[in-house]
């Protein structure tokens, strides 16, 4: 058995009580190049082993919770004679043929990790995967966890928050970006892409620090993400854009596809998934088996979505998609783009809407008919309704604007006009 270190500030906990909490471990050496580390929080501390890899660059796990409040147990938690022991063994597990730990765990590694545990856990990692491969592992992907710190994260933040954004490319040839303006509101949709990068980001790095691949979070959670550019915009059509949408999007596949979405306000993506025994017509629901959360739910159709879903699945045997191409493929990711722009265009739609605004139009169009914000939040797939106050509650009938509507001074200084609107005409 190894020689136990003596450390008078780490082996007790009464000692440990009197260090002052900080993002950086206290360290102890108990070999060459190993070292065992003390990280204290504001209620307990963890232990954290650091090996020497080469280099000047240093390993660092976590490996179990110290011994301060609860008594310890050999696994989870350890006294400082036990994190000793741990430590050594953690060494000699990473060690190569020649004793030396192999590797660091980068960004990369946690990227991995993190998109492995969203498909385990029955969530969707598309989007994530698409920001981490394109946005975050050309800059970040090597750096170790260890050492990445706020001021490289801050930086890559920005640089993300100024890059334009990028065009589909085939493979193997230089990637294309758009060309946008230089307003304020392009200015705000990159920082608030930036920001949803930035979440992908710290959602994998806080995922690694609760497996112990880093031995502290503190880095990472002083970056904050811009201020006030999430701001709560809808675009969505009237009913008589959406009948003209859904003439001008032909007679076959995709004219399928926007009706399916303006019916039930689903997402492009469960859409696509949907299949024939997902359609109850006696009860008029759609079930999304697999959606954005994970979780799965039912959609309340109306008559005339159910019309819609019982000639969509006529003649289709169960295990068959409901929504293929015109080629009987499945809807993959960016197929909707084109059919969508030549559909606005053919129904004069301006500016265009994308095929994400649909949903929208359903959300909207409900709200504004009076439909709870609890049951359209239900609809569409939400937990509680803060995401549909904020993107549809201005849209809703409420006390408020009734009372100003009945109570404000009226002033008799507008004068009427010759021009009629051809909207409500």
């Amino acid at each position: 058995m190894a020689k136990r270190v003596r450390d008078a500030t780490l082996d007790s906990k009464e000692a440990r009580a009197k260090l002052k909490a900080r993002g950086k471990p206290y360290y102890k050496s108990i070999g060459p190049g190993l070292h065992v580390g003390y990280r204290k929080g504001k209620e307990a501390g963890r232990w954290v082993v650091r090996m020497y890899v080469g280099d000047q660059d240093y390993r660092v796990e976590t490996i179990a919770d110290a011994d301060d409040k609860l008594d310890a147990n050999g696994s989870t938690i350890l006294t400082f004679w036990q994190a000793q022991d741990k430590a050594r063994a953690v060494h000699q597990s990473m060690s190569g043929d020649a004793g030396k730990v192999v590797g660091v765990y980068t960004v990369k590694d946690a990227i991995d990790d993190y998109l492995l545990w969203m498909e385990g856990n029955r969530k969707s990692s598309r989007d994530a995967r698409w920001r981490a491969e394109a946005l975050i592992l050309p800059e970040l992907g090597e750096i170790d966890v260890g050492k990445l710190d706020a001021k490289r994260i801050r930086k890559w933040h920005s640089t993300v928050a100024t890059t334009a954004p990028r065009i589909r490319t085939k493979a193997g040839k230089e990637q294309r970006f758009r060309e946008i303006a230089n307003d304020s509101e392009s200015v705000r949709q990159r920082r608030a892409t930036a920001n949803r990068v930035l979440t992908t980001l710290k959602a994998a790095l806080n995922y690694a620090w609760r497996e112990g691949k880093a031995a502290s979070d503190r880095e990472w959670r002083r970056v904050e993400p811009f201020e006030d550019v999430e701001a709560a915009r809808v675009h969505y059509l009237t009913v008589a854009e959406a009948q003209r949408l859904v003439n001008a999007s032909g007679g076959g596949a995709f004219r399928d596809l926007v009706q399916a979405a303006l019916q039930t306000g689903a997402r492009y993506s469960e859409l696509a998934r949907i299949r024939v025994e997902d359609f109850n017509a006696d009860v008029g629901t759609l079930t999304i088996r697999a959606s954005k959360s994970g979780k799965g739910r039912h959609i309340v159709l109306t008559d005339e979505g159910s019309e819609l879903f019982t000639q969509l699945a006529r003649g289709k045997k169960r295990g068959v998609l409901m929504l293929t191409t015109e080629a009987g493929g499945v809807w993959e990711k960016s197929h909707q783009f084109r059919p969508m722009k030549d559909a606005c265009k053919n129904a004069k739609i301006s500016p265009a809407i994308g095929f994400h605004g649909l949903r929208h139009t359903w959300a909207s169009l409900s709200v504004m008919n009076g439909m709870p914000l609890m049951v359209v939040a239900k609809n569409l797939g939400h937990t509680d309704t803060r995401m549909v106050e904020k993107h549809y509650g201005h849209l809703s009938p409420s006390y408020v604007a009734d009372a100003v509507r009945a109570g404000a001074p009226r002033f008799g200084t507008v004068a009427a006009s010759n021009v009629a609107d051809l909207r409500k005409a």
